[in-house]
């Protein structure tokens, strides 16, 4: 489906424009009916249609319908109360406040609001939801402390003891190694900046949060799954936290922000891999793994993926561009326009406040999960969207395996198929979305033995179905998808005598 998309056969995003009151007539009156204050407003907005994306509708019927609220909840908010709200009423006067190279239409004004002025108050909502996280953690954190210390005490004698399911590596090795890696880059970051004091509490900031940051990605990991990890707020957490202490220490220009980002991406990397590793030890525990070689088998993997990944980095650089609308990598440039705005004190500090209150909000309304809200207003409407529609699809399933009288061993089967399905498709768009950037690359290639090969790259990557494919025939697509996500699993319900095995989603 995803070739098929790239090749022209359907759109796979589709945008909405719609009026926000009427320009020129509508007004909002400050005052009694005597008072001559009005405030002209009117104006347009946009929001997105659902991508249609294989993988994002595979993230949400992981996750379930649930979680894929609380997301959308966020994007909902953002795209329909507050970019509609300031659309509304500042209309064409917020033209001279958008930065240079915004485009002079409604619908640019309401992506440049909503990546300016939305992100950093989801900025402030993430940093409140990180902190909520870690106090409703405190308990388990101070166990993981205890046991961790504990095992730095314990001989080999004592390990042999646990069974082979409680076996982690010796907490000796685990802290030696923090130790090793916390003295290099405390030489890297002394290159960086030029500066002893600066770069070692750099470094200390970089132990201190990258620990906590790791368990509330691991954490969330564990529950709502890594496709949904939100390492983009963690990270964006550690570059405030970083950037403060270079302005703190006095620490400006190209070094300092070059300082934050490299605490900023160890972090990144931390979170992620501990996420992963939580996903790692959830199977090994269904399957009966022993954890002491998951962890083992993490760390070569860490390893390889580092001596792998600039490859297809730079492939992705070659074809698309980082930057470009194929590869916009917003979070990345929003951490660098951070880093630079705050070591440069340019920050928006009164719109990450908001986000903060807004964030303490939620908290007092018992929301589930802040972060969560809070990481769907920092994201494209289009991809929450999809995700919430994949969790549908989800529930549409279970409601049908309700309504046959599956029992609860055939529940299970059905629950597994269906997230192997779900998983097959992310793994499928993300493996043809890096065939597709090869062919791109080599379409691009300039070396006079690829000419041949890149000739025909540039025929293939350019053939269209249509020179302007219909979001309609998308939703087909889309029907067929969730024909296959609904379908396949209940035909693996079995036979209702059978064992249940084990549940992929605990």
């Amino acid at each position: 489906m995803y070739i098929l998309g790239r090749f022209g056969l359907f759109a796979a995003d589709q945008d909405i424009h719609l009026n926000v009151g009427t320009l020129g007539r509508s007004q909002v009156r400050l005052g009694t009916a005597a008072d001559s204050n009005i405030v002209v407003a009117g104006g347009a907005s946009t929001f997105a249609a659902p991508s249609v994306s294989p993988a994002y509708l595979g993230v949400g019927y992981i996750i379930g319908v649930r979680l894929a609220s609380i997301q959308f909840a966020g994007s909902v908010l953002a795209w329909g109360l507050i970019v509609p709200l300031l659309i509304f009423l500042m209309g064409p006067r917020l033209q001279q406040y958008l930065p240079a190279g915004t485009p002079d239409d409604w619908a640019g004004m309401a992506v440049a609001i909503w990546r300016f002025i939305v992100r950093p108050i989801a900025v402030g909502g993430m940093l409140v939801g990180a902190a909520y996280t870690l106090i409703n953690m405190r308990k388990s954190l101070t166990i993981g402390l205890g046991r961790a210390f504990a095992d730095l005490r314990k001989t080999a004698a004592d390990q042999n003891q646990l069974s082979r399911t409680e076996r982690y590596m010796s907490s000796k090795v685990v802290f030696g190694l923090i130790a090793l890696m916390f003295v290099l880059m405390c030489f890297l970051y002394i290159h960086i900046t030029g500066l002893t004091l600066p770069a070692i509490l750099a470094a200390v900031v970089m132990l201190i949060v990258g620990f906590f940051f790791a368990t509330i990605s691991g954490s969330l990991c564990g529950f709502i799954g890594s496709s949904n990890n939100p390492v983009s707020g963690l990270t964006l957490s550690t570059l405030l936290i970083a950037a403060l202490l270079m302005v703190f220490l006095g620490v400006s220009g190209p070094s300092g922000v070059a300082t934050v980002l490299g605490v900023a991406a160890v972090v990144c990397v931390s979170s992620s891999v501990a996420g992963e590793l939580l996903q790692d030890f959830k199977v090994g525990y269904i399957l009966g793994g022993t954890p002491a070689k998951i962890q083992k088998a993490e760390l070569i993997a860490v390893v390889v993926a580092s001596l792998v990944m600039y490859f297809p980095l730079a492939l992705l650089n070659t074809a698309f561009g980082f930057g470009s609308r194929q590869l916009a990598a917003p979070q990345a440039g929003l951490m660098a326009a951070l880093a630079q705005g705050i070591v440069g004190g340019e920050m928006p500090w009164p719109l990450v406040g908001v986000g903060i209150f807004f964030g303490i909000a939620m908290i007092m309304m018992q929301v589930r999960s802040p972060m969560l809200v809070a990481v769907g207003m920092y994201l494209p409407f289009e991809t929450t969207f999809a995700i919430f529609v994949g969790g549908v699809f989800r529930t549409l399933g279970d409601w049908l395996a309700k309504k046959r009288g599956f029992n609860e061993a055939q529940h299970a089967r059905v629950e597994n198929a269906g997230v192997l399905t779900a998983s097959g498709l992310i793994a499928g768009e993300s493996l043809l979305g890096l065939l597709w950037a090869g062919l791109v690359a080599l379409a691009l290639a300039q070396q006079p033995w690829l000419r041949v090969a890149a000739v025909w790259a540039k025929r293939l990557t350019s053939w269209q179905f249509f020179t302007h494919p219909l979001y309609l025939v998308g939703i087909v697509v889309m029907a067929l998808l969730a024909l296959l996500m609904i379908a396949l699993p209940l035909t693996a319900a079995g036979d209702p005598k059978e064992p249940a095995p084990p549940t992929a989603m605990m």
